[in-house]
C-alpha cells in the first residue's frame, strides 16, 4: 500500500459552464490529519465528492493509498470513512441500530458486526447511549454518532466535511478529542474541511488554503503564520488568501440552506 494516503494530480471539475475544481495537485501523507480550508464556493465539498468517488474523475487524477478512483472505485470506496455536511444518522433508530446500517452497507463480515459496532460505538463515548434514540441525542452526540458510523468500516482515510458545524465550543471540542482518540489507537488518515480556524490550527498537522477552485497555499498552521508575520493568526493567513472572495463568495441558496438546516438540527 502506497505511502501516500490521497493524490490528487491536475483535479478538475466543473458544473456545467462553472468550473469548481481548478486543476488541485494535493498530496495527504498517511497518518497525518490535513485540513482543507476555504472560504463557501472555494470547492472544497466538490474536491472531496472527487475523492469519495461520489462525482466521476478521469484516471490519472485521484489516488487512495496507490489506487485509481477512476480504475478501481470500489476498493477506494472501502478504503474510505466519510462524514458528510449534511446529518447521516437516522433519528427514528438507535445508536446502534445506525452503526449496523452503515456495518452492513459496507460489508462488515456479519460475525464481526457486534463486535465492531461496539467498538466503534464505544471509541466516541456512546457506549452507554448506545441503546437510546438517536433523536435523544444532543448535537455533540450526533456528530459523534455519525463518526462511529464512518469508522466501523475501519477506514484507513477519514474524510470530514465540516464536522462541527452547528456545535458549541465544548462539543466541538469533545469531537477532536474522539478523532485524535482513534488516530493514537491507528494509523488512519485524516482528511478535514473546516471553517473553524482555531480547529485547523490546533490539530491539523498541515493546512491547504483553497479558493476559486485552486489550492493557494500548503504549509504547517506554523509555517503560515511565520510567512505572514510574527502576530499573525490563521484566520489572518485565511483572509490574506481569500481576499475579497469572503465577502463575495458564498457556495449558493441550496448549499446555505443545507448548512443552515444541519447546523439545526444538531444544535
Amino acid at each position: 500500500m502506497s505511502d501516500d494516503a490521497l493524490t490528487c494530480t491536475g483535479l478538475r471539475y466543473s458544473f456545467g459552464g462553472t468550473e469548481a475544481v481548478a486543476g488541485v495537485d494535493l498530496t495527504v501523507t498517511r497518518g497525518e490529519i490535513f485540513g482543507l480550508l476555504g472560504p463557501n464556493g472555494a470547492g472544497k465539498t466538490t474536491a472531496i465528492r472527487c475523492v469519495t468517488t461520489l462525482l466521476p474523475v478521469p484516471e490519472g487524477m485521484v489516488s487512495v493509498f496507490g489506487h485509481d478512483a477512476a480504475r478501481d472505485k470500489m476498493r477506494v470506496r472501502r478504503l474510505l470513512g466519510y462524514v458528510p455536511q449534511q446529518l447521516s444518522a437516522d433519528s427514528g433508530l438507535t445508536g446502534r441500530e445506525n452503526v449496523a446500517l452503515f456495518a452492513r452497507v459496507f460489508d462488515v463480515p456479519r460475525k464481526e458486526r457486534g463486535e465492531r459496532v461496539a467498538r466503534a460505538l464505544e471509541s466516541v463515548g456512546l457506549a452507554e447511549a448506545a441503546d437510546r434514540l438517536a433523536a435523544t441525542y444532543s448535537g455533540g452526540m450526533v456528530r459523534r454518532l455519525e463518526l462511529a458510523q464512518a469508522l466501523v468500516s475501519a477506514p484507513k482515510l477519514l474524510i470530514l466535511d465540516e464536522p462541527t458545524i452547528g456545535l458549541d465550543p465544548i462539543a466541538r471540542t469533545g469531537v477532536w478529542e474522539h478523532i485524535n482518540a482513534v488516530c493514537a489507537e491507528t494509523d488512519m488518515t485524516v482528511l478535514v474541511t473546516t471553517h473553524y480556524m482555531d480547529e485547523a490550527e490546533q490539530y491539523c498537522d498541515r493546512v491547504a488554503l483553497m479558493h476559486k477552485g485552486t489550492i493557494r497555499a500548503l504549509e504547517t498552521p506554523a509555517r503560515l503564520k511565520e510567512q505572514l508575520g510574527a502576530n499573525a493568526t490563521l484566520e489572518d493567513v485565511f483572509r490574506e488568501v481569500a481576499g475579497g472572495g469572503l465577502t463575495e463568495e458564498g457556495g449558493g441558496f441550496r448549499s446555505v440552506r443545507s448548512t443552515r438546516r444541519t447546523a439545526s438540527r444538531v444544535s
